[in-house]
């Protein structure tokens, strides 16, 4: 019988996450003080993280222990399976041999829970009450409200507004959690109220909404905030995907040729490629590929620069390739990839050459969406398909050169909560929005000086 899914025994569950930061040939740049522009010390982030997760941030360890409570959460869905999409394979007639990760069972339905129940955990034991934080699709969200719940913290939600609107169900779910949901944009906080001060109808943005959690936290000493994606710890919480997956191809005599994720901030490519990242590094042959929405080109069109994490200038400056703090992308239906900036670690691989990054517009990627969903029977959620748009035409290339591969991606979370989406799409309503070339260089004119 043909392997469609590779499942490992809950034993199997990885006790260690995958720090890449000492394989880098080239470590990202540090952060720095945006008054003195110097590199900020871990003092400057207690007033917002627990000290654990500081620790990690700046940790030189290639392995750090997965605490066992964190292990006995993961164990309600991980690990996760590796599916063979033979029905893709054979609806796109290519020699390739297509394999992805299922991220989307998990109980918030991505692979956001990965760091969320790691991160409510370092809070919990660091005394904290409650947590700030933000959320773009409202995957995050979703998340960290989950694992709030799970820990006994109290979660509080800044959802980007076109989102918001978009994905009632979503900000239904976090509340079902038993999170505060507030759509960003708020007036609930000084960086908030001033955006709606400028631009009354601003839809939002997660750098905006970013600003709202780190200003909630820092206000308030019972409340720390936390991020899903671009931090160190973060990327590093995810990597239990590719560590898993190395496994699963083990056990079957594979490896991937090319692997690909969809990438916002980057925790989702980290996550699933880091592993093998550094088989890259040590000298394998292999692809690793970062696909972003056009209407949102970070690593394609951005700049390699440092720039604020957030649009109200709260956080440290960060090195990363950046379309500008204050630029307020266009309503894409893939919330979850509509950030300025990336993870100074992805942005660091892809400046050497070690990552590669492509970009979409909506209509292909939907389209790739009902393809693979019509094939595979998994509706994805519009970040995913950007991965699957990038898998489809990777396969594509297989079947016209008549060469076999093996591409590999993460089924970064489902889209049941995305119907609106699809339906915009099927009835031919979806925009395609168009680079915003002029707004990005405004924005970029306006990030700081170094």
């Amino acid at each position: 019988m043909e392997v469609m899914k590779v499942v490992l025994p809950e034993k199997e569950i990885p006790k260690k996450w995958y720090n890449i930061l000492p394989d880098m040939p080239n470590p990202p740049k540090p952060p720095l003080n945006p008054a003195t522009k110097e590199p900020i010390g871990p003092d400057a982030l207690t007033p917002i993280f627990p000290m654990a997760l500081i620790e990690q941030e700046v940790s030189m360890e290639r392995f750090i222990e997965i605490p066992e409570d964190v292990i006995k959460i993961y164990s309600l869905w991980r690990p996760t399976p590796l599916h063979r999409a033979r029905r893709l394979e054979e609806v796109l007639k290519t020699p390739a041999k297509i394999y992805y990760k299922d991220e989307g069972i998990s109980p918030a339905g991505s692979h956001k829970p990965n760091t969320a129940v790691a991160q409510a955990y370092y809070n919990k034991k660091a005394g904290m009450k409650r947590i700030a934080t933000e959320t773009g699709a409202g995957q995050w969200g979703s998340a960290l409200a989950l694992a709030g719940a799970l820990f006994g913290l109290d979660v509080t939600v800044y959802m980007v507004k076109v989102s918001y609107n978009q994905k009632p169900y979503r900000r239904i779910a976090m509340e079902t959690w038993g999170a505060r949901v507030l759509p960003s944009p708020s007036n609930e906080t000084n960086a908030g109220r001033k955006a709606l001060e400028v631009y009354p109808d601003n839809p939002g943005s997660l750098g905006l909404a970013i600003s709202e959690g780190v200003e909630d936290a820092a206000t308030h000493t019972d409340t720390n905030y936390s991020l899903g994606s671009v931090l160190n710890h973060v990327l590093l919480h995810q990597t239990i995907i590719g560590l898993e997956a190395q496994m699963q191809f083990e056990k079957i005599g594979d490896y991937p040729n090319v692997i690909i994720g969809c990438c916002g901030g980057g925790s989702n490519l980290s996550g699933v490629s880091f592993p093998f990242v550094r088989d890259k590094i040590n000298g394998k042959d292999l692809r690793v590929i970062a696909v972003e929405p056009e209407s949102c080109p970070t690593l394609t069109k951005g700049e390699f620069r440092y720039d604020f994490g957030d649009t109200a200038q709260l956080t440290p400056l960060l090195m990363m390739y950046t379309l500008g703090h204050d630029f307020i992308p266009p309503p894409i239906h893939a919330g979850g990839l509509r950030y300025h900036g990336d993870a100074p670690i992805i942005c660091q691989l892809y400046n050497d050459g070690i990552i590669e990054a492509k970009a979409y517009s909506q209509l292909p990627v939907f389209e790739a969406a009902i393809t693979f969903a019509r094939a595979e029977g998994i509706i994805p959620a519009p970040e995913t398909a950007h991965a699957i748009r990038a898998v489809i035409d990777e396969a594509i290339k297989c079947r016209e050169a008549k060469e076999q591969k093996t591409i590999f991606f993460n089924m970064s979370g489902h889209g049941l909560l995305d119907l609106g989406a699809y339906e915009a799409y099927q009835s031919g309503k979806l925009e395609d929005f168009k680079y915003p070339e002029t707004k990005i260089k405004e924005a970029l004119a306006r990030l700081p000086v170094i």
